[in-house]
């Protein structure tokens, strides 16, 4: 793919282990059409390379593991009202088939469409600064397919209190691991460290054992994000706003947050899906 990689890959042959980092801090590491390519292609790849064993999944800066699709990120949709192209579908591993353990490092922000990718890490590992959120109804679009992954991680309570809340909810790393989101916090700048010694921990397994415990968990709620997923289109489709609309409460909170800031000039923007 041309341009600059968008997601960066390190490999450790001795102990199996994959560092994938959302290589985008400028913009908190949010999704674009070429990342979310990238990530496909990456996870792809990982199902033919035996010698990556377990993978950690993290961010790029200490600001966000990533604010979900960006918001310049420009998705053409058909006409037809039956179909619906969602650039974020397909950025996980599991959409992928790959059943490799995946241990998510998240440190900062991590909200919206960012779910994608944490719903299909196999456990999450935090610092102290986290923050997990997502904003989809502040600006007028439904949370769909985020909160059919986060329902399957957090009790029903807290997932609606954090979608339904939007933009004026914030959990911490602390709430994150006290309701099961997180299995671990660490301290600022940890995250990524504890979660390769996981990893490496992982990869010293028999690797049919920790492939097929992986599966096994993914199919204990296989059916209920089918089922989620299949509703999830036509949600959208009923409860978005208009883009136009949308744009204007992005907009709204762009003066708002420059002028909490003092800042009047151009900075990096970012939306979820």
């Amino acid at each position: 793919m041309s341009g600059t990689p968008r997601v960066g890959v390190t490999a450790d042959k001795d102990t199996g282990v994959a560092v994938v980092t959302l290589d985008r801090p400028e913009r908190l590491n949010a999704i674009d059409l070429a990342m979310a390519a990238e990530l496909a292609d990456t996870w792809r790849a990982f199902r033919l390379d035996d010698s990556v064993r377990a993978i950690v999944l993290t961010g790029s800066g200490e600001r966000a593991f990533s604010t979900g699709l960006d918001r310049d990120a420009v998705v053409p949709q058909p006409s037809s009202p039956y179909m619906q192209d969602d650039p974020l579908i397909a950025i996980g591993p599991k959409a992928n088939d790959l059943w490799k353990p995946v241990v998510a490092a998240v440190c900062g922000m991590a909200c919206g469409g960012a779910f994608y990718l944490l719903g299909e890490s196999d456990f999450v590992v935090a610092d102290g600064t986290a923050t997990f959120f997502d904003p989809h109804t502040t600006y007028g679009m439904v949370s769909a397919y985020e909160s059919v992954l986060m329902a399957q991680r957090m009790p029903y309570g807290e997932v609606a209190r954090m979608v339904l809340m939007g933009n004026a909810e914030r959990i911490g790393a602390e709430r994150a691991h006290n309701i099961g989101l997180v299995s671990e916090v660490t301290e600022p700048g940890g995250a990524l460290g504890a979660a390769v010694r996981c990893a490496t921990v992982i990869a010293g397994y028999p690797t049919e054992a920790v492939q097929g415990t992986v599966r096994a968990l993914w199919a204990a709620k296989e059916a209920a994000r089918a089922q989620g997923y299949a509703q999830a289109p036509h949600l959208i489709a009923l409860g978005n706003l208009p883009g136009e609309r949308q744009a204007e409460l992005f907009a709204g909170r762009d003066r708002t947050d420059r002028s909490a800031r003092g800042d009047h000039g151009d900075g990096p923007t970012y939306r979820t899906r």
